[in-house]
């Protein structure tokens, strides 16, 4: 009664903004009130894109016909085969269109700019090329953005752009056997092959991603990326507060990091190759503050770390699942930075590393370990199976001998290996000066290598 009255003395236009607003929502009314917002409200998340004089863009494309000209003919819900030919870009799609390039269309923006923006839903883009965007972060210059929902992108080649796929707010599209490549820029500088920002049940699938920056997915849940093949970027995917995903069956080489879940709960990673990321960062899957997950029958070969975990499981009474993989050729085969515990290792193949476990301090010195060891085979195990049963004897047990000075010392690391390193192993197996610590102890590890045809 008081604001009534207020409001009849203080203004009309304020009395009708508060009437029009109800006094209370239930839970099921109020927007955005699910944890992971996705009831909330659409956005406009975008910065306007610049518009472009003609003098402005490459010479190449001052004679070529605007592809937006055919788009703006064609009647929404139909199907625009356009006539062979490369055309100037920007185009901007707002209705539901099915464009097909039959492999003989080109779309050029002249290195400014996006090259396409559709933002319909229920459409389809395949058979076509797409070239030319900008290089401005600013305004994320990239060969196509997508920002409606049920779309697909089939056999699309993205070629000189900074970011190539880029969608935001956008659920439910497949991405299928597209080609994408950056601008030749330096690592660091160019844009992500794939990028996802608050986009939920897409399928990203056969798509071969290779010399651009990343594949990410930012606040992005219960996708699929299955069957890619990314070479020669820097993280193959990226996870951030992205929960649920799939990773299977995708091929990653010569990446700084294939796989890194970070801040994110669940997400499944199985049947995948992750092969030569190395260098001083260089990690087959990471961990940071995850919880989870599940890692299950990867290849991890010649990489610096094979797995790489931080503060991982984060939640508690969580656990992380690594079974099934063959961990091989790798500086370490796993490294925990910190020992929170949970995580269960179980029927692995390590082999050939350097190091096959190690922390980033010390282990398990306490001899009750707070991770699970079972059933995993070690090359370098020191028993006998007598009665033939395929699991050894002993429990295999892993203590750091020499290893805790690089361990706990990483400057040291860069003497792994040398002569004087491997004589100080030698001496201290021989006759410990100091008391080793425990790394892991498997009580059931197998004695005979699982048979398994190598992907790789």
């Amino acid at each position: 009664m008081l604001a009534r009255k207020v409001l009849s003395t203080g203004g009309l236009t304020l009395a009708l903004l508060l009437t029009a607003i109800p006094n209370s929502f239930s839970d099921d009314q109020q927007l955005g009130s699910g944890a992971d917002m996705s009831n909330a409200p659409r956005v406009q998340i975008d910065r306007p894109k610049p518009t472009f004089m003609l003098l402005q863009r490459d010479k190449r494309v001052h004679g070529l016909k605007p592809f937006q000209d055919l788009v703006d003919k064609a009647p929404a819900g139909s199907v625009l085969k356009p006539p062979p030919g490369i055309y100037s870009g920007p185009v901007v799609i707002n209705k539901s269109l099915i464009i097909d390039g039959q492999d003989q269309v080109t779309i050029d923006s002249g290195d400014k700019g996006t090259v396409m923006s559709l933002n319909g839903g229920n459409s389809a883009l395949r058979r076509i090329r797409l070239t030319g965007s900008g290089d401005s972060h600013d305004t994320d210059d990239s060969c196509l953005d997508v920002r409606g929902h049920n779309n697909l992108i089939e056999d699309v080649v993205i070629d000189n752009c900074l970011f190539g796929i880029d969608l935001k707010q956008a659920n439910n599209n497949i991405v299928r056997s597209n080609r994408i490549t950056s601008k030749n820029l330096d690592l660091g500088v160019r844009g992500d092959g794939l990028r996802l920002w608050y986009s939920h049940n897409n399928i990203i699938e056969n798509n071969h991603i290779i010399d651009s920056r990343d594949m990410v997915a930012w606040y992005s849940n219960k996708n699929t990326f299955r069957d890619n093949l990314g070479r020669r970027s820097r993280y193959s995917i990226h996870f951030m507060f992205a929960n649920d995903n799939i990773v299977e069956r995708n091929a990653f080489y010569d990446n700084a990091v294939g796989i890194y879940f970070m801040y994110t709960e669940g997400g499944v990673a199985r049947d995948n190759i992750i092969s030569h990321a190395t260098g001083a960062t260089g990690m087959g899957i990471g961990f940071k503050e995850a919880s989870g997950a599940i890692i299950e029958n990867n290849e991890i070969i010649y990489c610096g770390i094979g797995i790489g975990s931080d503060l991982s499981p984060f939640q508690p009474d969580s656990t992380i699942e690594i079974r099934g993989n063959r961990f091989a050729y790798n500086g370490i085969g796993i490294l925990f930075n910190s020992e929170t515990g949970h995580n269960n290792m179980t029927d692995n193949i390590f082999e050939g590393n350097l190091t096959q476990v190690s922390y980033g301090g010390h282990g398990d010195n306490d001899n009750s370990p707070k991770n699970v060891w079972i059933g995993n085979y070690w090359d370098d195990y020191q028993g006998f199976d007598k009665n033939g049963d395929g699991i050894g004897d002993k429990t295999h047990e892993l203590y750091a001998y020499a290893d805790q000075i690089w361990m706990e010392l990483p400057v040291a690391r860069f003497f792994r290996s040398s002569p004087v390193m491997e004589l100080l192993d030698f001496l201290e197996r021989l006759a410990p000066f100091s008391n080793p610590d425990l790394i892991l102890r498997d009580e059931k590890p197998r004695f005979i290598k699982p048979e398994r045809t190598a992907r790789s």
